[in-house]
């Protein structure tokens, strides 16, 4: 589902490391979880609003990096995003099942760099009318929350669309490469 904004972060020049339940099909050049180690999988961007242009010896190669992942071994998911890894994470963007959220999103915790931003993507069912949204797993950092709604058009109601989900999703990463303040963004209209 965030295939898309996947895809932008790679055109905007970012090494993406994809922990996904299913190898998702980009554009652009996917590489499976690595054999060894040395295989850097995602330079990351150090001040907020910096894009990513060029390292020590030359251009950088966009790419994407899928691990495995299964969110009810979160320690596992961990290591093996680590292993991707080349470094301190700068960005965190999650759309994890609210049953595995905490223990996922604190098992990664540790592969972030100071105060990286966190994007947490929630489904319709977090907007509880009675206690609220979800307050952010990792406090440490500034968090974008994005709930995810529905559409209702013409006496009839749908839920949104990927290409839906991924803008909001990039814009909210864009508000926290910006530095914004932690901030709520609810996405079409409650379910």
């Amino acid at each position: 589902m965030l295939v898309g904004c996947a895809e932008a972060l790679v055109a905007e020049g970012w090494r993406v490391v994809l922990p996904s339940r299913r190898q998702a099909v980009l554009s652009a050049e996917v590489t499976a979880q690595p054999a060894g180690l040395g295989i850097a999988a995602r330079q990351s961007m150090r001040p907020p609003g910096h894009l990513p242009t060029a390292v020590e010896d030359g251009p950088r190669t966009p790419q994407v990096r899928w691990v495995s992942a299964d969110w009810s071994e979160p320690e596992l998911l961990a290591s093996a995003t680590e292993d991707a890894l080349d470094g301190p994470a700068d960005l965190l963007v999650a759309w994890v099942h609210p049953t595995y959220r905490a223990a996922v999103l604190r098992a990664v915790a540790p592969l972030l760099a100071p105060h990286a931003p966190v994007v947490e993507v929630h489904g319709s069912e977090s907007a509880d009318p009675v206690r609220g949204l979800p307050d952010p797993v990792l406090s440490t950092h500034p968090t974008q929350l994005v709930v995810l709604g529905c559409v209702r058009h013409s006496g009839t109601t749908r839920w949104l669309s990927h290409a839906e989900i991924s803008t909001a999703v990039r814009e909210a990463v864009h508000r926290a490469l910006d530095g914004r303040a932690p901030s709520a963004h609810v996405v079409g209209e409650p379910a």
